[in-house]
């Protein structure tokens, strides 16, 4: 073994890994192919906050918390922007009185954080350890440590997994009922499910549609009685049991779907303008590994009128911790509490 030597780094490799963003002074050996390094980190170069995620929630935790001179981190992901990157046209997030494309929205938000001093990373993150403070948050080999996270990683839709679904998505597919529904006035469309989601959904949808169909692959519903007898009594909604879709049709837009009954074998077109899918939604949480309280379906569990996770310093924004309302605007207000919230951990919590 060779004999202790003194090292001075800003970057090193400590077990195979890179720490990043640490002043490091301390003592190493090297035996081998590995070299072991004990490290003091200074504490003015661990992150005050490191926002994992980007879209509405995230873009909005930074526009906070860097006005708040805490000078975040942004990992926005590889897919920056989350889904609204795929909307193409929101007509309902305030200040917009002609409408505004979602990749227009988010570009907006982040110029606004870009403005007050926010970071960014267009990387996605790789693994985190919530365990102890600091946090340490990697992306690939490099880790960075943070006092406080902010999770802002979102939910996607679940899709059939049909090529045509992507072929048609936001050319009458769409996975959000509240948020394209008036697109489709006086239009048939076709809502796919067969719980709550489902049928809250179609109902919505009756306001502005022609006609409704559900399209359930069973012959019974698994929504609630009330939600379900809602759905069954409404004169615009019409029940296709025991059946499936097979394909999405359209040229320049959906004008049908290709469906048969799992029962009797029956192939049909249906002619539909609109296609929407209500068989649930994931929240982003692969990356924590279990390492925060999550409800029965996945979902971050933040505690009653906060962002605030089960773990101190650690917050939770946007889709990743609502599956109620999963709007753009409701994601905006909850990446703002968590900017806060983050803020005032930090005062409480100096050292």
């Amino acid at each position: 073994m060779r004999p202790l030597r003194r090292v001075s780094l800003f970057q090193v490799m400590a077990v195979g890994r890179r720490v990043s963003h640490c002043a490091v002074e301390g003592y190493g050996w090297t035996s081998g192919f590995h070299e072991f390094i004990l490290i003091r980190m200074s504490q003015s170069n661990i992150e005050n906050v490191i926002i994992i995620g980007s879209g509405p929630a995230g873009y909005t935790a930074a526009i906070y918390t860097s006005r708040a001179l805490l000078k975040p981190l942004m990992f926005e992901g590889e897919e920056a922007g989350g889904q609204l990157m795929i909307t193409t046209e929101v007509e309902n997030f305030p200040g917009f009185p002609e409408g505004v494309t979602g990749p227009e929205l988010m570009e907006h938000m982040r110029k606004q954080a870009e403005r007050f001093g926010t970071r960014f990373q267009r990387k996605n993150v790789t693994k985190v350890d919530l365990k102890q403070r600091p946090f340490k948050v990697w992306v690939g080999d490099t880790m960075y440590l943070t006092k406080t996270v902010i999770i802002a990683t979102g939910a996607k839709a679940k899709y059939l997994g049909l090529p045509s679904e992507k072929t048609f998505a936001n050319k009458g597919v769409s996975a959000c009922a509240t948020c394209d529904g008036a697109f489709f006035r006086d239009m048939d469309v076709a809502v796919i499910g067969g719980g709550d989601t489902a049928m809250e959904e179609a109902t919505f949808l009756t306001r502005f549609a022609k006609k409704v169909f559900i399209i359930h692959r069973r012959d019974s519903f698994r929504a609630s009685k009330i939600m379900a007898d809602k759905a069954l009594k409404n004169p615009k909604i019409e029940v296709l049991w025991n059946t499936v879709v097979d394909e999405v049709i359209g040229d320049k837009f959906v004008t049908g779907a290709k469906i048969t009954n799992t029962v009797t074998g029956e192939k049909k077109t249906l002619p539909i303008q609109g296609f929407f899918l209500a068989i649930g939604h994931e929240p982003n949480t692969k990356v924590l590994e279990g390492q925060l309280k999550t409800d029965e379906t996945g979902y971050l569990v933040t505690k009653p009128h906060s962002s605030k996770t089960d773990i101190e310093g650690v917050f939770a924004c946007g889709d990743v911790q609502d599956h109620h309302y999963r709007q753009a605007i409701t994601a905006a207000g909850s990446g703002c509490m968590a900017a806060i919230d983050a803020e005032r951990w930090l005062e409480a919590n100096p050292s």
